[in-house]
């Protein structure tokens, strides 16, 4: 006879549950980038996720009430910043409201089409957008990879139960 695993309590669905889900799942931080009408704007975000090789293809989720989402709104190009396990802080930066987060020690330049593309990091994409559809309160953010550099060195960023973690063998 099968032993009968324990499921623990059902909770019926709310944002907390979906939230407490979610923590337990270790994803990779990015960071996007666009260039805003007031200057350029990001955020950190751990819902890339690869969509298509043939073309290639990305998906991103960004809140309607975000910072960047005006400019993330209106932009035909963004960057998307592959974060490396050095990057706690740059990934902080990027997700605290309020924060200068292209002010020093922040290291970025324009990169094509204007978009503001960050130095440092595992890989770096400049894409173009090629749909916005809606999601509740989010936007999921379709983008066809125009070109970028996936050279550099290091380890992933993970963001795992509510904080910044480094990958372990």
């Amino acid at each position: 006879m099968t032993a009968t695993p324990d499921l623990g309590t059902p909770r019926f669905a709310s944002p907390d549950l979906l939230r407490s889900a979610f923590r337990r799942h270790a994803a990779g931080v990015a960071v996007i980038t666009a260039r805003g009408a007031l200057g350029p704007v990001g955020f950190t975000a751990t819902s890339l996720t690869s969509v298509s090789a043939e073309p290639p293809l990305l998906s991103f989720g960004i809140g309607t009430g975000a910072s960047s989402w005006p400019a993330i709104a209106e932009t035909g190009h963004v960057g998307v910043h592959i974060l490396g396990e050095h990057q706690h802080e740059l990934a902080a930066t990027f997700a605290r409201s309020g924060a200068d987060r292209f002010g020093p020690p922040t290291a970025w330049r324009v990169g094509p089409q204007g978009v503001p593309l960050l130095g440092g990091v595992l890989a770096w994409l400049v894409c173009r957008v090629v749909g916005r559809v809606p999601a509740g309160d989010h936007r999921i953010v379709l983008a066809e990879v125009e070109l970028g550099d996936a050279d550099g060195a290091g380890r992933p960023l993970l963001y795992h139960q509510g904080g910044f973690n480094a990958l372990r063998d």
